[in-house]
């Protein structure tokens, strides 16, 4: 899932998920217990579609367009 992928990279560096986590509200032990949660899918992807540099580099590191990580969390957030 993309989404899932979306979420790793940004847990991923260290400055990125402590922005990632006081953004979102989400404390680690909720972040671990919301991995199947649609909602917290799409927050990783809404992170990354609100700072473009983040968005362009996601999808580099993906393999993907940052259209595909937008239409991702289109698709969750419905």
């Amino acid at each position: 899932m993309l989404a899932l992928a979306a979420l790793a990279w940004v847990l991923a560096s260290e400055d990125r998920a402590a922005r990632y986590l006081e953004l979102t509200g989400l404390d680690p032990d909720s972040l671990r217990s919301g991995l199947g949660d649609r909602h917290v899918l799409a927050s990783a992807l809404e992170f990354l579609a609100n700072h473009e540099p983040d968005l362009l580099r996601a999808a580099e590191a993906l393999a993907v367009t940052p259209e595909e990580l937008i239409a991702a969390k289109d698709a969750l957030q419905q």
